[in-house]
């Protein structure tokens, strides 16, 4: 895996230097190295899963055959558009949330002389993708297929993203909104389309698969997806800061939180007044008064059913699955993410 890891990162460096020597623009000193900083700051930073999980899925698909140097590559490549991808949404989504950290360092917009210029970074994040594809895929039967994919999901998660922020209105606080189907829509477009499916689907085209004939693989994807996400809802919470690497703020930050929703399901009308006089307050008491009444509803044990169903019927579910090798990679993605800690 380490050595999966490093061989990822050299071709980063691979399609960063040919980013920094795009024929299609003129660069001056100043604004290449304006991009070789933007996109280190940005895009190698975070775990690399999604990157990662392409090589890997691919690997599954050609069921243990020995990968050539090209298929390692192009595989990476395709990991690397996500990572770009990934990188795109975060820069626009700080500026968004007017957030201050990202991955235990500021946000690209808060460091001196960047500011609103990171909207622009943004758009050429989302660009070096179209021109990584071109690069190395325009001569590929399944070139015009990755576009698709790639733009198909860009506008699920922007559409994810709309749906969040108008729900989670600053100026109109209001818990009525908040139900499990919202809170299943805002996840499924924001994050388990391009988390979960994006990688697997870029490893079955470069497989030679049609991507019509795996609406089924696509289905439990977006189911994987939306564990994962009520799973990171339940750890903002309740998680160990030092395990997860950061502090929660789901409750100051009134989210659509599954663990916000289950409780409007469960409470009387008494806690009802208490989250909807507490939830979305910054001080640490109102904090500490929703966190109480999520204990006093049992919302740990309520979790803890509801990942024990969701991983026996994800499981009943890829084992209907009729090949071996789909198989393989669906288990390995749920095997990432069964009763992580982080």
């Amino acid at each position: 895996m380490a050595d999966l890891k490093s061989t990822f990162l050299n071709v980063y460096s691979v399609l960063k230097s040919e980013l920094l020597h795009d024929p299609a623009f003129e660069f001056s000193d100043d604004s290449r190295e304006w991009v070789e900083r933007m996109l280190d700051y940005n895009v190698p930073g975070g775990k690399l899963n999604r990157g990662l999980s392409v090589i890997d899925s691919y690997r599954l698909l050609k069921e243990g055959q020995d990968l050539s140097e090209e298929e390692i590559f192009l595989a990476s490549a395709l990991g690397w558009c996500i990572e770009w991808l990934q990188a795109y949404f975060l820069v626009l989504d700080d500026i968004m949330d007017n957030s201050h950290t990202r991955r235990g360092q500021p946000c690209w917009f808060r460091i001196p002389k960047v500011g609103m210029i990171a909207v622009n970074d943004g758009i050429l994040l989302r660009n070096h993708i179209s021109r990584i594809l071109k690069k190395h895929f325009r001569g590929k039967p399944y070139y015009v297929d990755l576009l698709d994919l790639f733009n198909e999901v860009e506008f699920q998660t922007a559409s994810g993203q709309m749906i969040d922020l108008i729900t989670t209105l600053e100026r109109e606080k209001d818990l009525s909104k908040y139900t499990l189907s919202v809170h299943r829509r805002i996840v499924q477009y924001k994050t388990a389309y391009y988390s979960f499916y994006l990688p697997v689907g870029c490893a079955l085209l470069m497989a030679g698969e049609n991507l019509d004939n795996h609406t089924d693989v696509k289905n439990i994807l977006v189911e994987m997806g939306t564990y994962f996400q009520v799973q990171d809802d339940y750890l903002d919470c309740f998680g160990d800061p030092k395990t997860i690497g950061k502090i929660g703020t789901d409750i100051e930050d009134f989210k659509c939180s599954w663990l916000v929703v289950k409780a409007l399901e469960l409470c009387n009308q008494e806690q009802k007044k208490v989250l909807h006089e507490h939830y979305g307050k910054p001080n640490p008491e109102n904090v500490a008064k929703v966190k109480a009444l999520y204990k006093e509803l049992n919302l740990q044990e309520v979790f803890a059913d509801y990942e024990s169903k969701s991983y026996e019927k994800l499981v009943s579910s890829i084992e209907a699955h009729p090949s071996k090798p789909v198989q393989a990679v669906l288990k390995s993605f749920l095997a990432k993410i069964y009763k992580r800690q982080k």
